[in-house]
């Protein structure tokens, strides 16, 4: 495969991963994206560095924040969506929120998805977002939960839901990372909105009026 490196040393690559590639191809991988999304990927070359790094993301030390489209305007500007989050089980390919009242939420873990608006558009809302937990489909499940799916989201989408022309996957890129290295040095990485979602937006009809 022909992979944008971001970063490599003797410990770590760092791939700008395309939507379409399954991060289970890399053996080393630290975590995982979705296939059909995109952006920072971090491959550990070694299995010292694989439990070093993973070591960080199970104590939540790492800093990520992704880059997403939502159907509809949010009420609100900034907030966090706090639940608690498992496997369905009536689909058991999907995540879900789990509310105390539910049953079945006992033993089920703690997840926070802290979201802003970057800009509003007539019918969507383009976010910035950082999880803490970090669970499976996080995101995807806590948008649908706001009653805002992600755009172009097949899985958790609503029945009917709008897509944006020329949107041919899920509007979600990985696009900041930040992580300590086995030199103690902490790093970033970054990468920018692909081709695709770019040209998705393009599309689109900015709101000016929202504040």
């Amino acid at each position: 495969m022909n992979l944008k490196i971001i970063y490599e040393d003797n410990d770590l690559l760092v791939i700008d991963k395309p939507a379409g590639v399954n991060s289970d191809d890399f053996p080393k991988r630290v975590h995982r994206l979705d296939k059909d999304t995109s952006g920072v990927l971090l491959i550990a070359k070694n299995d010292d560095a694989l439990e070093f790094f993973q070591k960080q993301f199970k104590e939540r030390k790492v800093e990520k924040e992704y880059i997403t489209l939502v159907a509809g305007n949010l009420k609100n500007q900034e907030g966090v969506i706090e639940t608690l989050f498992g496997r369905s089980p009536k689909d058991r390919k999907k995540q879900r929120v789990f509310l105390p009242s539910d049953p079945g939420f006992e033993g089920k873990r703690e997840a926070k998805t802290y979201y802003k608006v970057l800009q509003r558009f007539k019918g969507y809302d383009l976010l910035k977002v950082a999880l803490e937990g970090g669970r499976k489909h996080q995101i995807r499940a806590h948008c649908t939960y706001l009653n805002h799916p992600v755009a172009g989201d097949k899985l958790y989408g609503f029945k009917n839901q709008p897509i944006p022309q020329n949107l041919k996957r899920q509007f979600l890129h990985a696009s900041f990372l930040k992580i300590r290295l086995p030199n103690n040095q902490t790093k970033e990485f970054k990468s920018e909105l692909p081709k695709d979602l770019k040209l998705c937006l393009q599309n689109l009809k900015p709101l000016t009026n929202y504040n």
